[in-house]
């Protein structure tokens, strides 16, 4: 399937979140809540994929997990704060980098009109 389907569809998926709860929860209820609606769609959906750091010949199991995996290149980094930061968009593009993803997006539940909270990335 194309990347941007698949990007369309994950937006969507969101959006409905996004309308039937509002902002204001915790990451952890928007991350069940959209992996719910993603698993409708019939997408290849993988949540909390741990994500080891190879540094030249160890291999860190460092805990960092990538909240939401789809069809296996698509990385979806969740928020719920105020605004992002440049840290959020490190983290995200260093998960890409790391696990050899070519698309992400960063979604941010916690504003009035979500499509102000999402930002899509590519390798």
């Amino acid at each position: 399937m194309d990347y941007n389907k698949i990007t369309e569809i994950i937006i969507g998926c969101a959006i409905e979140v996004h309308r039937n709860l509002g902002p204001g929860l915790l990451e952890s209820t928007y991350e069940e809540c959209l992996v719910y609606e993603l698993n409708k769609t019939g997408l290849n959906v993988v949540r909390q994929v741990p994500l080891p750091v190879v540094y030249k010949e160890i291999k860190l199991e460092c805990g960092y997990r990538i909240d939401i995996l789809v069809e296996d290149s698509v990385i979806i980094e969740l928020k719920s704060v105020e605004n992002f930061t440049s840290v959020h968009e490190a983290q995200i593009l260093t998960y890409m980098k790391i696990a050899n993803k070519p698309i992400g997006l960063l979604i941010n539940f916690n504003v009035a009109l979500l499509k102000n909270g999402i930002k899509r990335y590519k390798f």
